[in-house]
């Protein structure tokens, strides 16, 4: 099975101490070795931004240049999406490696699936056609397919989630549908088996990483109107009070915490 990391912000923060612990898992700590990739939208100033950069590789994180760049890339941004990829549907090949990414109503979308969907065959007829065979990029494009049915507009992000909690039991009944989903304003989080989160604000602690022998003190990269939640198959650090979430829960997390 694949892992999932997501960031959501209230402020422009950088994801390099939780991405420098979860790419390890891709192929180091643990076996998800088959392809990695993160995406996130891009911000200097308080608003959240449009522009997208999105990094896939079919190496392994662990061992991936690309990986180690990031690793050290100072990520500013209010919502990001990251995956390990151990491979069960499609082959090891660029293509299928998630986050995947489209544009619907002018922004630019990031989804990235944990689990397997047995016997899902959506009739797609728009826009939205899936580039490679995974069954995680499928029910993506039937997603956006099915938000853009239901919206003549832009919709807000409590209208989107009304729609997204209408949509995804069609898709989880069919397997593990663990999946992580952005698009710039907020994150969308949604657990079949395993996902889990932990928030972050002044005051700032020390944290110990679960997947290094690290130990940062997050006061000294973090002021007081600083606030972000971190969503992640595992818990990322071994001091920290990470929330599970249940079977069939999805959350969307707007300015750094969860909305109801």
């Amino acid at each position: 099975m694949c892992q999932l990391l997501g960031m959501n912000s209230h402020l422009p923060a950088s994801l390099t101490l939780s991405f420098s612990g979860f790419s390890q898992r891709g192929g180091s700590t643990d076996h998800h070795a088959d392809g990695w990739g993160i995406a996130f939208f891009e911000s200097e100033g308080s608003v959240p931004g449009k522009a997208a950069r999105h990094f896939v590789d079919k190496e392994s994180a662990a061992t991936s240049p690309i990986a180690k760049m990031l690793r050290s890339y100072p990520i500013k941004s209010h919502n990001v999406v990251a995956h390990v990829r151990k491979a069960t549907i499609g082959e090891v090949r660029l293509e299928n490696c998630h986050p995947f990414v489209r544009e619907l109503w002018g922004r630019y979308w990031f989804f990235a699936h944990n689990g397997d969907l047995k016997d899902f065959t959506p009739h797609l007829h728009g826009a939205f056609k899936p580039v490679g065979d995974t069954d995680s990029e499928l029910a993506f494009c039937w997603l956006l397919q099915e938000l853009n049915k239901s919206h003549a507009g832009v919709p807000s992000v409590q209208e989107l989630t009304h729609t997204l909690r209408e949509l995804v039991p069609r898709i989880a009944k069919h397997g593990t549908f663990n999946f992580l989903m952005s698009n710039g304003q907020a994150l969308w989080a949604h657990a079949s088996t395993k996902l889990c989160y932990v928030l972050r604000q002044h005051p700032f602690t020390q944290v110990q990483l679960k997947d290094e022998d690290l130990r940062v003190d997050l006061a000294e990269f973090n002021g007081p109107d600083d606030r972000l939640a971190i969503v992640v198959t595992e818990p990322l650090t071994t001091n920290e009070n990470w929330v599970v979430m249940a079977p069939g829960e999805m959350k969307v997390f707007k300015d750094g915490c969860p909305l109801l």
